[in-house]
């Protein structure tokens, strides 16, 4: 037997062992979990289910739920990790939602992916899914005319079980907090702009999966740390099985063919983006909650630093800067792409 046989037979068993390893962390911790309110038996067998873990999102949750509805989306499932703004009783009135709670730490169960990972094992199995934060909208080529069933049935007539997209930062025009928000609005209503001339794209083995970095966040808050700066890349759709897990966050998942997201058997899938609509007004008195939680980011020291600049109500505004128009300009961009999805 060569070497280089060897070598990627150890490494395709390390990577099943590690799959295995998020699968049983995420069934251990589901005791961590308490049902508020369960209507999974609402829950039809071919139904694209959305997943996700939210803390205190009052002001997103209206129009998060309005804009998937209206894409499609019949049931939503979320862990509430110990709103105090009313985020948990508006869920639980809502009639296509099912909700657990838990106080346990953030950080320790992978950033709430342990949690997630749970829900999908039991409800998501055989369904397509979409696992998001309550601060990512995602759009596709023709999502202003196309269902995200049309999506998933293109996907599923080339034998692709999970379609990538990248995350877009939006931004206002003026200092962040100087807007004017309410709970409900589109937050695209005052987040129209973006970095679009800054997106870097690295291949990493042997997860095959692209590291995707750049935009405003690593503009104006990692300038002096490249490599530090935040992780743009994930993979929100998937086909799920009880065999697959998320790696790191969204980002990366095992088995590995699913980060084949821009690349499948030599042709090009089609390719999303989500919308980050992480600066929202209150994003000043967020990061100053959030430097005093730490349940965030590993790098306590790089992001206090990141922390406290977001406080000081900075304007993200560039004379660079995109003014966002929709699917079609981040395709001529390159940060979408229709693929072979015409």
């Amino acid at each position: 037997m060569s070497k280089g046989l060897i070598n990627t037979l150890r490494t395709a068993l390390r990577l099943r062992l590690k799959r295995q390893k998020f699968i049983v962390r995420a069934l251990w911790k589901r005791r961590e979990l308490q049902a508020v309110v369960d209507r999974t038996a609402q829950i039809k067998r071919d139904e694209i289910l959305v997943f996700g873990t939210i803390r205190n999102e009052i002001g997103r949750l209206p129009h998060f739920l309005s804009y998937y509805r209206a894409l499609g989306i019949r049931h939503f499932l979320f862990v509430d990790n110990g709103s105090d703004d009313g985020s948990r009783a508006f869920l639980a009135d809502q009639p296509d939602v099912s909700l657990w709670t838990t106080s346990a730490s953030y950080k320790r169960s992978r950033y709430g992916v342990d949690w997630v990972m749970w829900l999908l094992w039991k409800y998501g199995h055989g369904h397509w899914t979409l696992t998001l934060d309550a601060d990512e909208l995602l759009v596709f080529p023709h999502n202003e005319s196309r269902s995200l069933r049309d999506l998933t049935n293109h996907l599923e007539s080339t034998a692709r079980r999970s379609f990538g997209a990248v995350m877009i930062d939006l931004y206002p025009k003026g200092p962040v907090s100087d807007q004017t928000f309410q709970s409900g609005d589109d937050p695209l209503s005052i987040l129209k702009w973006y970095d679009g001339d800054n997106i870097r794209y690295q291949k990493q083995m042997p997860m095959e999966n692209y590291w995707i970095q750049g935009g405003v966040r690593e503009r104006v808050f990692f300038a002096d740390e490249l490599r530090r700066s935040p992780t743009l890349n994930k993979i929100p759709l998937v086909k799920w099985s009880r065999r697959f897990a998320f790696v790191n966050s969204t980002h990366s998942m095992l088995p590995k063919r699913l980060n084949r997201v821009y690349d499948h058997n030599g042709n090009t899938p089609p390719s999303g983006a989500l919308l980050h609509t992480k600066f929202l007004p209150e994003i000043t008195r967020k990061s100053v909650e959030e430097k005093h939680r730490k349940e965030h980011f590993a790098n306590s020291v790089l992001y206090e630093r990141y922390y406290d600049a977001l406080a000081e109500n900075p304007d993200l505004w560039c004379e660079t800067s995109v003014k966002y128009e929709g699917w079609e300009q981040l395709e001529n961009l390159g940060l979408l792409s229709r693929g072979d999805w015409d």
